[in-house]
């Protein structure tokens, strides 16, 4: 498995979050509009350290989303099985509208295919996450039947089911 490296999209770098990113990341994670979606509630710093940077277990792996070189959002990916996973995503206000999560989504889902060649790739957004799943439908997901009231999201490189 590769760990550690930077992801690139057309409009946004992926690169592994490290403790140096803690102070950064401990602000969004305490932000209620940031955790709104994710989670809901917000966190201590001592949960984002534990939860949020570098290599938190071996099959999550962290990253910082940046544009233009700045630092707006969270991403991670995380193994179901032998080939496949789920990703997050979530970014900072100003930062969303602008075609950057798709783009970020788009980053993390050719390296988790490509690189660590994935069959299928999930996401859960909040079904009242409109803007959420608007952009992971955009990234190539797409719905498929789930348990009782979650929404689930997939994609499968080779377009089957």
């Amino acid at each position: 498995m590769l760990r550690g490296c930077a992801v690139d999209g057309a409009a946004t770098r992926l690169v592994p979050t490290s403790e140096d990113d803690l102070p950064l990341l401990a602000g969004w994670f305490a932000d209620p509009g940031f955790v709104e979606h994710w989670g809901g509630a917000p966190l201590s710093r001592e949960e984002v350290a534990a939860k949020y940077l570098g290599r938190r277990r071996p099959e999550v792996e962290s990253f910082l989303v940046l544009a233009q070189g700045e630092p707006v959002g969270y991403a991670q990916y995380w193994y179901a099985g032998a080939a496949e996973g789920g990703l997050d995503l979530v970014l900072i206000a100003g930062a969303r509208g602008r075609g950057l999560g798709p783009d970020a989504a788009r980053a993390l889902m050719n390296h988790v295919c490509g690189t660590l060649e994935w069959q299928r790739v999930t996401v859960d957004p909040a079904a009242t996450n409109v803007r959420a799943v608007r952009a992971w439908e955009k990234a190539g997901f797409r719905r498929v039947p789930s348990e009782g009231e979650a929404l689930l999201l997939e994609y499968r490189p080779t377009g089957g089911s």
